[in-house]
């Protein structure tokens, strides 16, 4: 029994913990690519779904087409600051959370002995 407990905290407070902090930056970059943080960036200005009005001949016609391009491209760039800043939310919470994670993790151990003992207190 205190050869298992012994592996328990020598696990606990060296490779678990230490696979807490290295976890860091792989959920982050799970993140990021779940919103495709890259592809948005690089596509922040670009039409909306890539519809786009080609000019006719006349000037009529160009300055009808250079306005729905141009709304096009502003409709991409709403959505795509949109899902950006959701993005960036969530960042920050998954940051966030694997912080507190990291700081709550060697505290974790006292949580069954204090519950049990506040179990037979109250």
């Amino acid at each position: 029994m205190m050869i298992m407990l012994g592996a328990f905290f020598s696990w606990w407070y060296g490779r678990g913990w230490n696979m807490v902090a290295t976890s860091f930056k792989p959920r982050l970059r799970a993140v990021a690519d779940g919103f495709s943080t890259r592809q948005l960036l690089k596509t922040w200005f670009a039409p909306w779904r890539r519809i786009t009005t080609e000019p006719g001949s006349s000037i009529e016609d160009h300055w009808r087409a250079g306005v729905d391009n141009l709304f096009s491209r502003l409709v991409g760039f709403v959505v795509r600051s949109f899902v950006l800043f959701a993005a960036a939310v969530c960042l920050a919470a998954v940051a966030g959370l694997t912080a507190a994670e990291a700081i709550a993790w060697p505290l974790l151990p006292l949580a069954v002995p204090g519950c049990l003992i506040a179990g037979l207190l109250i």
